[in-house]
Protein backbone atom coordinates (compact mmCIF):
# COMPACT_ATOMS: atom_id res chain seq x y z
CA UNK A 1 0.00 0.00 0.00
CA UNK A 2 2.78 2.42 0.90
CA UNK A 3 4.55 2.04 -2.45
CA UNK A 4 1.32 2.59 -4.38
CA UNK A 5 0.63 5.70 -2.31
CA UNK A 6 4.14 6.97 -3.17
CA UNK A 7 3.42 6.32 -6.86
CA UNK A 8 0.12 8.19 -6.66
CA UNK A 9 1.68 11.16 -4.88
CA UNK A 10 4.52 11.26 -7.43
CA UNK A 11 1.93 11.32 -10.24
CA UNK A 12 0.09 14.17 -8.50
CA UNK A 13 3.31 16.15 -8.07
CA UNK A 14 4.21 15.57 -11.73
CA UNK A 15 0.88 16.86 -13.00
CA UNK A 16 1.02 19.86 -10.68
CA UNK A 17 4.58 20.72 -11.69
CA UNK A 18 3.76 20.74 -15.42
CA UNK A 19 0.38 22.44 -14.96
CA UNK A 20 -1.57 19.46 -16.31
CA UNK A 21 -5.32 19.63 -15.82
CA UNK A 22 -7.63 16.85 -16.94
CA UNK A 23 -7.99 13.10 -16.99
CA UNK A 24 -4.81 11.20 -17.57
CA UNK A 25 -2.79 8.16 -16.66
CA UNK A 26 0.75 8.17 -15.31
CA UNK A 27 2.50 4.87 -15.97
CA UNK A 28 5.42 3.45 -14.03
CA UNK A 29 7.66 0.42 -14.26
CA UNK A 30 7.84 -1.33 -10.88
CA UNK A 31 10.80 -3.40 -9.69
CA UNK A 32 9.38 -5.67 -6.98
CA UNK A 33 12.78 -7.03 -5.95
CA UNK A 34 13.97 -3.54 -5.02
CA UNK A 35 10.54 -2.02 -4.27
CA UNK A 36 11.33 0.86 -6.64
CA UNK A 37 9.30 2.44 -9.41
CA UNK A 38 10.34 4.37 -12.48
CA UNK A 39 8.34 6.85 -14.58
CA UNK A 40 7.37 5.64 -18.07
CA UNK A 41 4.84 8.08 -19.48
CA UNK A 42 1.88 10.38 -18.95
CA UNK A 43 -1.10 9.65 -21.20
CA UNK A 44 -3.46 12.64 -21.50
CA UNK A 45 -6.63 10.58 -21.81
CA UNK A 46 -8.60 7.80 -20.22
CA UNK A 47 -6.99 4.47 -20.95
CA UNK A 48 -8.92 1.69 -22.66
CA UNK A 49 -8.72 -0.14 -19.32
CA UNK A 50 -10.58 2.62 -17.47
CA UNK A 51 -13.49 0.27 -16.63
CA UNK A 52 -11.06 -1.54 -14.30
CA UNK A 53 -10.48 1.70 -12.39
CA UNK A 54 -14.21 2.37 -12.36
CA UNK A 55 -15.02 -1.04 -10.91
CA UNK A 56 -12.26 -0.74 -8.33
CA UNK A 57 -13.16 2.78 -7.19
CA UNK A 58 -16.91 2.76 -7.97
CA UNK A 59 -16.40 6.11 -9.76
CA UNK A 60 -17.75 6.60 -13.30
CA UNK A 61 -14.78 8.31 -14.98
CA UNK A 62 -16.45 9.62 -18.19
CA UNK A 63 -19.31 11.06 -16.10
CA UNK A 64 -16.75 12.53 -13.70
CA UNK A 65 -14.99 14.26 -16.61
CA UNK A 66 -18.27 15.80 -17.78
CA UNK A 67 -19.07 17.04 -14.29
CA UNK A 68 -15.65 18.65 -13.90
CA UNK A 69 -15.93 20.20 -17.39
CA UNK A 70 -19.28 21.61 -16.29
CA UNK A 71 -17.52 23.48 -13.49
CA UNK A 72 -18.29 21.17 -10.56
CA UNK A 73 -15.25 20.98 -8.28
CA UNK A 74 -13.85 17.45 -8.03
CA UNK A 75 -14.20 17.50 -4.25
CA UNK A 76 -17.96 18.23 -4.55
CA UNK A 77 -18.80 15.19 -6.68
CA UNK A 78 -20.66 12.56 -4.60
CA UNK A 79 -18.82 9.51 -6.00
CA UNK A 80 -15.45 11.13 -5.26
CA UNK A 81 -16.54 12.13 -1.76
CA UNK A 82 -17.69 8.56 -1.09
CA UNK A 83 -14.35 7.25 -2.38
CA UNK A 84 -12.65 9.47 0.21
CA UNK A 85 -14.97 8.22 2.95
CA UNK A 86 -16.96 11.45 3.27
CA UNK A 87 -20.59 11.22 4.36
CA UNK A 88 -23.26 12.88 2.21
CA UNK A 89 -23.79 15.49 4.93
CA UNK A 90 -20.05 16.20 5.24
CA UNK A 91 -19.08 19.32 3.29
CA UNK A 92 -15.46 19.49 4.43
CA UNK A 93 -12.93 19.98 1.62
CA UNK A 94 -10.75 17.17 0.31
CA UNK A 95 -7.01 17.83 0.07
CA UNK A 96 -6.09 15.39 -2.69
CA UNK A 97 -2.38 15.76 -1.92
CA UNK A 98 -2.80 14.84 1.76
CA UNK A 99 -6.10 13.05 2.35
CA UNK A 100 -6.20 9.30 1.78
CA UNK A 101 -9.08 7.55 0.06
CA UNK A 102 -10.79 4.47 1.42
CA UNK A 103 -8.55 1.64 0.26
CA UNK A 104 -10.48 -0.67 -2.09
CA UNK A 105 -11.43 -4.09 -0.80
CA UNK A 106 -12.11 -5.62 -4.20
CA UNK A 107 -10.04 -6.98 -7.04
CA UNK A 108 -10.53 -6.46 -10.76
CA UNK A 109 -9.07 -8.30 -13.70
CA UNK A 110 -9.23 -7.35 -17.37
CA UNK A 111 -8.19 -9.52 -20.27
CA UNK A 112 -7.90 -8.80 -23.96
CA UNK A 113 -8.19 -11.48 -26.63
CA UNK A 114 -6.03 -10.72 -29.64
CA UNK A 115 -5.21 -12.58 -32.82
CA UNK A 116 -1.60 -12.78 -33.97
CA UNK A 117 -0.07 -14.70 -36.83
CA UNK A 118 3.02 -16.63 -35.62
CA UNK A 119 3.99 -17.32 -39.25
CA UNK A 120 4.16 -13.57 -39.97
CA UNK A 121 6.25 -12.30 -37.05
CA UNK A 122 3.25 -12.30 -34.69
CA UNK A 123 1.67 -9.37 -36.51
CA UNK A 124 -1.95 -8.63 -35.62
CA UNK A 125 -4.36 -10.43 -37.88
CA UNK A 126 -8.05 -10.96 -38.24
CA UNK A 127 -9.39 -14.34 -37.41
CA UNK A 128 -12.47 -16.25 -36.50
CA UNK A 129 -13.52 -17.19 -32.99
CA UNK A 130 -15.17 -20.57 -33.22
CA UNK A 131 -16.37 -20.77 -29.63
CA UNK A 132 -16.38 -18.56 -26.57
CA UNK A 133 -18.28 -19.05 -23.33
CA UNK A 134 -18.62 -16.65 -20.41
CA UNK A 135 -20.13 -17.55 -17.10
CA UNK A 136 -23.04 -15.25 -16.34
CA UNK A 137 -22.66 -13.25 -13.15
CA UNK A 138 -23.42 -9.73 -11.95
CA UNK A 139 -19.72 -9.43 -11.16
CA UNK A 140 -18.54 -10.59 -14.57
CA UNK A 141 -19.01 -8.55 -17.71
CA UNK A 142 -17.43 -8.17 -21.09
CA UNK A 143 -17.50 -5.92 -24.09
CA UNK A 144 -16.51 -6.63 -27.64
CA UNK A 145 -15.13 -4.65 -30.54
CA UNK A 146 -15.69 -6.10 -33.96
CA UNK A 147 -14.97 -4.76 -37.40
CA UNK A 148 -17.57 -3.84 -39.99
CA UNK A 149 -17.33 -7.32 -41.48
CA UNK A 150 -17.92 -9.07 -38.16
Amino acid sequence: KETFLEMERAAQRLTQNIGYIGAGTVEYLYNAAENKFFFLELNPRLQVEHPVTEELTQVNLPALQLQVCSGIPLSNIPQVRKFYGKADSDTSPIDFMKDNYVYPTRHVLAARITAENPDDGFKPTSGRIDRIKFQSSVSCWGYFSVGANG
